[in-house]
């Protein structure tokens, strides 16, 4: 297992990472502004049948790929330094939904999901703020994609208030940024205590067969989601 993270993310977190699987820290400099620099899901979307890249992913990442027999696709747009260009490949893409705002996905993405129902919200940073916990069960922390996805009657989605997640140098993080999903387990970056509502989320997850792991106990950490590929 192969888990790709921000580099800057908390080093107790790292170190509980690096039991599940191989850590690759990821960083860029220079393509978009610094916040978000690292964050492996604005340059990378999985879908359900491989990883798509954007096409000024750093060559040392898709050296990785190669070398390490990745399957990838790389795609037509370039990240920029500034939203919505920073947004491309930010998407949600699950056994059944490609949930994206359709004005910024990058071409290879819809390509690759063109049997999947297209759900187009405004937020352009939506794997930032959403988590799929599959079976159309949902949590995010922005509050129009709440509404939009709650107009569709076979989706279940809870909302969280992200003012309490860090991200440096902006005002808050996203719930979504904080998490990553391996089979039955659901990663946090941070402990969900210290949410208001971290309770109600850990029992919607656990409800759903999720069992959650809290890599280090501090606020929760927005560092671009947690992205594991198997070996």
């Amino acid at each position: 297992m192969y888990i790709i993270i921000d580099y800057r993310i908390p080093d107790e977190a790292k170190i509980n990472l690096a039991k599940y699987g191989q850590i690759i820290e990821f960083k860029t400099e220079g393509i978009t502004y610094n916040a978000i620099s690292s964050h492996p899901d604005i340059f990378f979307c999985q879908t359900s049948e491989k990883l798509i890249i954007a096409s000024n992913t750093p060559s040392y990442i898709i050296s990785f790929f190669q070398k390490k027999k990745i399957e990838y696709i790389i795609g037509k747009k370039e990240i920029g330094f500034q939203y919505p260009q920073s947004s491309h490949y930010n998407a949600v893409v699950t056994d059944k939904f490609l949930i994206h705002n359709s004005k910024h996905t990058d071409e290879k993405i819809v390509e690759s999901c063109s049997f999947k129902t297209k759900l187009s919200v405004n937020q352009g940073y939506t794997r930032c703020n959403l988590i799929s916990l599959g079976q159309n069960n949902f949590i995010t922390s922005d509050k129009g994609i709440c509404n939009q996805l709650q107009t569709h009657l076979d989706i279940n989605i809870k909302y969280t208030n992200p003012n309490k997640i860090l991200l440096p140098n902006v005002n808050n993080g996203f719930f979504g940024g904080c998490c990553g999903i391996s089979r039955d387990k659901l990663f946090i970056l941070g402990n969900l205590e210290y949410l208001a509502d971290g309770l109600s989320i850990k029992e919607f997850a656990t409800s759903l067969g999720f069992k959650i792991v809290e890599l280090y106990d501090g606020l929760l950490y927005d560092g671009g989601g947690i992205l594991f590929i198997d070996a």
